[in-house]
Formats: C-alpha cells, sequence, structure tokens
C-alpha cells in the first residue's frame, strides 16, 4: 500500500487549476467527470512525480458540503495490490466502508471513513 496523490475540495475549478498550474508549476496529467456530476482533475510536480487532483462537486451531489475555508482536503487516495485485504486493514484500524464503485463486476474504487471523518481512497494497482 502506498499514499499514491492528495485531494482537495475546491469551489472553483478553474481557478483552483489556474492557480496550481502557475503558483505551484504542477501539470495537468487528466480529467474526468464523476457519476454524481463532480469534476476531477489530477496534476504532478514534474520533478518529484508528486500528485495533487482537485475535486469539484455540484450542489446536488451529496458529497458536497458546507466549504469553510482552510477544510478543503477531501480524501486520501492509496494505491493497493490487495483491495480485500487493504479494506480489511483499514476497517481493522477502525474505518469504516462508505462506497464501493464496480466496473464490470469487479470493486474499481473503494471508499473508507477513518478517524476525524478522513477518506481513503482505495485504488487497486494494475495487475492486481
Amino acid at each position: 500500500m502506498f499514499l499514491d496523490y492528495v485531494g482537495i475540495r475546491v469551489t472553483n475549478l478553474a481557478r483552483a487549476v489556474r492557480f496550481v498550474r502557475e503558483g505551484l508549476g504542477l501539470a495537468e496529467v487528466r480529467r474526468g467527470r464523476m457519476g454524481h456530476g463532480g469534476v476531477w482533475v489530477l496534476l504532478e510536480d514534474r520533478t518529484s512525480h508528486q500528485q495533487l487532483e482537485l475535486n469539484w462537486y455540484p450542489k446536488r451531489s451529496r458529497f458536497a458540503t458546507p466549504f469553510v475555508a482552510g477544510e478543503g482536503l477531501d480524501h486520501l487516495g492509496v494505491r493497493v495490490q490487495d483491495l480485500g485485504a487493504a479494506a480489511k486493514q483499514l476497517v481493522a484500524a477502525g474505518a469504516r466502508k462508505v462506497e464501493e464503485i464496480r466496473y464490470r463486476g469487479r470493486v474499481a474504487l473503494a471508499y473508507y471513513e477513518g478517524p476525524d471523518g478522513l477518506w481513503i481512497e482505495l485504488i487497486p494497482s494494475p495487475g492486481a
């Protein structure tokens, strides 16, 4: 298991992307739309390869919560070889399962909530 990226919730996606690109020098790697209508943008530092994901949620999304400046940490994305074993490890440490997203009958992503509401996204590594 390794930390793959950090997700930050933003209120204005275009402004946040511009800031991270121009202010921090990160390059956009890819972007996509979530099933509930939200949009994510993954950016990467060209030197360290550290990644940051910006997440914007529409008001109708169940993930859109009141925003308080400075409290935008959305979730940690963690790559795992064995999603089931990683899930058991998180539950044993006190996490609860929030949601699983399936693709072609298999769990493609799984979300767990840890202490203080921190969400962990489990992402199967390629070939896992």
